[in-house]
This record gives C-alpha cells, structure tokens and sequence, in this order.
C-alpha cells in the first residue's frame, strides 16, 4: 500500500520537472549573452535582426558580419554618416538604394537624437558607441529610455583604445547578430596584420621619429588641433613613433600652439583629411580623400592643405616628410590598414616589403560589401 501511493507522488514530480524546469532552463541555454565594451552584460533572446546604429559609420562593421548586404538589418541610423562623409555614403547609397529609406533618429551629434523615433523604430538591438558623435556612456538618459523600452544596447568601441577593442567590438557583434564565423574571419586577418608591425618593431627596437598629426585639416579652427591618449594617437604609439601631444594634451584630443608647433619642430607631420571630392571648389584647403579620390587629387589637395602659416614653415613639410590620411580610420574597424601606413612613414627602411594598399584591397575585396574605389592615405613626396 505504502509502495502504491509513493508511486503516483513521484510521478507527478518527474511530470512537473519535465513540464516545467527543463523547458525554462532549454530557454536559458538559447539566450545570447555578451559583455559590452564598458563592461555591462546584454542578453538577445535571438539573433538580432533589426539594429539601430548611434553611429552610421559603423556600417563598415556590418559589412564585415552582412557583407551581401549590410543595410538588410538596419531600421534606424544617426545622421553623420551623410553629411561627415557623404562621398563615402554614396557609395553605400548606390550599392544599396534601400538605405535612402532608413529612418535618422538623429543628426550628426548625441544631442540631436529623439529616443522617441528611436524606440519607435522597435529594433531588436541598438549599438551604440562607447565615445563618439552619438549616443554614448556618457549619454545616460538616453540609453535607460531606450532599455527600458524594452531595447537592449550594446556599446562597441572603435575610437579610445582602438586596436585592443576593434577585435572585441567584432566578436560580440558577430555573436549578438548570429555572424560569429565571419567576425572570426576578419579578426584573425586583422590581428595577423597587426602582428606584421608590432613584431618588427619588438624586434629591431627602432629610435622613434617625433610625429605629430593634425585634426580636420582646413576647417575653420585654431591650429593646431591634434589627437593624444585615443584615437589616432594610439596608431603612432603602435607603428613605432612619438606623438609630440602625449606631453601636452590630456585626454583623447586638444588643441597644442602653433608657435609651440613650430619650435617643437617634429619630425614628420600627418594631417586628416575630411574633404571629398565635392569639397575640393567649397573648402579648398581640406586635405582630400576616400571614395572617389584619385592620387593625383589626394596629393594636391595635401599641398594646398599645407600652405598655411606656421605649417608650410615645418621643417617635416619642407623635407617632404608631410602626410595625410583619411580622417575616419580614426572610429573604423578597417582602422589596421592606417597603422601599417604609419609604419612604413616612421620606418620607411624596416617596412619596405610591408604593403598597406595591398592590405586595404583585401579589407575590400574580403570583407565590405561596397567595391575599393578611391585612395585613403598620401604623401607629399
């Protein structure tokens, strides 16, 4: 009798734990979980398959994971991208004509975003970065709106420490958007290129050229903006130079004198080139370069950019050893390409076999959905 009721007690137990626990914990296993680039954890019940961008520059990273089309998750972008570099965002346009319909939540700044427009776009994910033009860390209000509308954020970073979080920024895209395969692809190619500087340098242990580099060559600013501790300032730290602004500006980026410019004298001179061909009648002295851009445009914008007061007295411009590279390498995760270019300018004789324009064409050819067209570095010589 005792045998006949303990029976049917554990049976409804056993039916009660098949029923109920291994379903919840089933669905468990199925979530996607990834820690973000500033350490918060972010959890999809599924693959994202609708995304805003708080930046939409970070469509090249898209093109990496969707490169048969970058735009098909796309349901809402920052403005930036359009008006910073609209040769660049007509490239994407042509290749893909649906992007014209991609609602804007935003301009080209965080303080232009609506969260309205944004949650009305109801993503499955929205990535933002973690400093930047949009919506940031920083951002706060605008990030718990958005959560707590139900839309998980998940902050990437290509901008402050950009070739230790590139990679990272990649693999947990690739894992929130159900790319893993291709995010691998791309970060063991870009991190073997890394490895082409980094192992030559440690190696052969070069003295280190003086560089300086100069923000958004030909815009209505004091010179001499520059950038320091982030940005492209970690690209000559890495390709083997000394960036004269660590000494003199905290932070990512500031403003140095040009009187202190000029008696600092630097070795080699780079300046970012914001200008495309659309800018070369309207904004002369914009350094030009990206899609559409020849060599022969890029090096003569390089010049007119270079004759200004202060700048055309450098002693790096009157040797030749003046360049310019495009200025949106500085929050792209195509960003190696721009190291090796370093290297080859502050070590011309240890990286003569290195081969930057080969690497860009393979960034193209393997990994973006949009076709090379148009050079992205020059120098004055």
């Amino acid at each position: 009798m005792i045998r006949m009721r303990v029976q049917p007690f554990l049976q409804f137990f056993v039916v009660l734990f098949v029923g109920i626990f291994v379903p919840a914990n089933l669905a468990f296993a199925d979530l996607i979980s990834v820690t973000d680039l500033i350490g918060r954890r972010v959890t999809l019940k599924a693959p994202a398959q609708k995304v805003i961008l708080g930046e939409g520059r970070y469509i090249a990273a898209l093109g990496i994971l969707d490169r048969d089309d970058p735009t098909k998750r796309l349901v809402g972008s920052l403005g930036e991208f359009k008006s910073l570099d609209p040769a660049g965002y007509g490239q994407y346009l042509k290749a893909f004509p649906k992007l014209a319909e991609v609602p804007l939540f935003g301009g080209p700044s965080a303080d232009t975003v609506s969260v309205e427009k944004a949650i009305a776009l109801k993503p499955d994910l929205a990535i933002f970065g973690k400093s930047g033009h949009g919506p940031s860390s920083r951002t706060k209000a605008i990030v718990e709106k958005i959560e707590a509308a139900g839309i998980p954020v998940v902050f990437i970073d290509f901008r402050d420490a950009p070739l230790v979080n590139t990679p990272k920024s990649m693999r947990l895209l690739g894992k929130l958007l159900d790319r893993e395969i291709e995010a691998e692809e791309y970060i063991r190619f870009y991190e073997s290129e890394l490895a082409k500087v980094r192992n030559r340098l440690k190696q052969a242990q070069p003295r280190k050229p003086t560089v300086f580099i100069e923000v958004h060559v030909g815009r209505n600013i004091p010179c001499c903006f520059t950038m320091s501790e982030g940005l492209m300032g970690r690209f000559i730290d890495f390709a083997g130079g000394k960036n004269i602004a660590k000494d003199l500006v905290p932070g990512p980026s500031g403003t140095i004198n040009l009187e202190h410019l000029i008696a600092t004298q630097p070795e080699i001179y780079i300046g970012t080139a914001i200008g495309s061909p659309s800018t070369i009648k309207s904004a002369p002295k914009y350094i030009v370069l990206g899609t559409g851009v020849s060599a022969d445009m890029a090096r003569a914008s390089l010049r007119r950019g270079l004759d200004r007061k202060g700048i055309a007295d450098l002693n790096a411009v009157s040797s030749g050893n003046a360049h310019a590279i495009w200025h949106h390498f500085y929050n792209s995760p195509l960003n190696v390409v721009a190291v090796q270019a370093f290297a080859k300018w502050f070590h011309p004789d240890l990286f003569a076999d290195l081969d930057p324009e080969e690497t860009l064409r393979t960034l193209f050819t393997r990994f973006q959905a949009v076709p090379l067209r148009g050079v992205y570095w020059a120098s004055l010589k």
